[in-house]
């Protein structure tokens, strides 16, 4: 086998790389279509959004901070970051995952029906888990619970086996930590 036979500019095996969710932090001008513009790149290329959340965060200067939560390759995140920064109202990505320093909270909105033994043992959880209870009648409840999406699916699981009957999730919002603007 000759030496120019095992050389190769492209990768031997593309599957190696497994796919990872990514929290990435858009700041864009907060003026319309921005959004659609902005969703349109994921679904236009077939990525798949996990978790969005919009809001303006500097009102002085209009801008919104779009949060996306992603799937992909290393190297299919690396294609939607220089995708998103070349966009015109896009201002800065930041791939808040790989900064292994990012703050992500969700808040989640549970409803649970039960009487007796099954609304006690809600209660129970519910305290556990720290959740505030938003509202009450006397066959069910409303939760209020914020923290890590990882909490917010241990809750909605245990909440299943008392009577869950309803979730509203915000989606993720994340920030990095310190003093820098990221």
């Amino acid at each position: 086998m000759s030496q120019h036979a095992t050389q190769s500019h492209y990768p031997t095996d593309t599957n190696t790389q497994k796919a990872e969710s990514h929290t990435l932090s858009v700041v864009v001008d907060n003026e319309p279509g921005v959004l659609a513009r902005v969703i349109g790149l994921f679904s236009g290329r077939g990525y798949n959004i996990d978790s969005l959340t919009v809001s303006e965060t500097e009102h002085e200067k209009h801008l919104s901070r779009i949060t996306v939560v992603t799937k992909g390759t290393p190297m299919v995140i690396l294609q939607i970051k220089h995708q998103l920064e070349r966009m015109v109202p896009v201002h800065r990505v930041t791939d808040l995952t790989l900064l292994g320093d990012g703050i992500e909270r969700e808040l989640a909105l549970v409803k649970v029906v039960g009487t007796g033994e099954k609304r006690v043992e809600a209660l129970r959880l519910a305290q556990t888990f720290e959740a505030r209870t938003v509202d009450a009648t006397l066959t069910s409840f409303v939760f209020e619970l914020t923290g890590e999406v990882r909490e917010i699916e241990r809750f909605i699981k245990v909440m299943t086996s008392v009577g869950l009957v309803e979730v509203s999730r915000t989606g993720v919002a994340a920030i990095a930590r310190g003093a820098e603007l990221v």
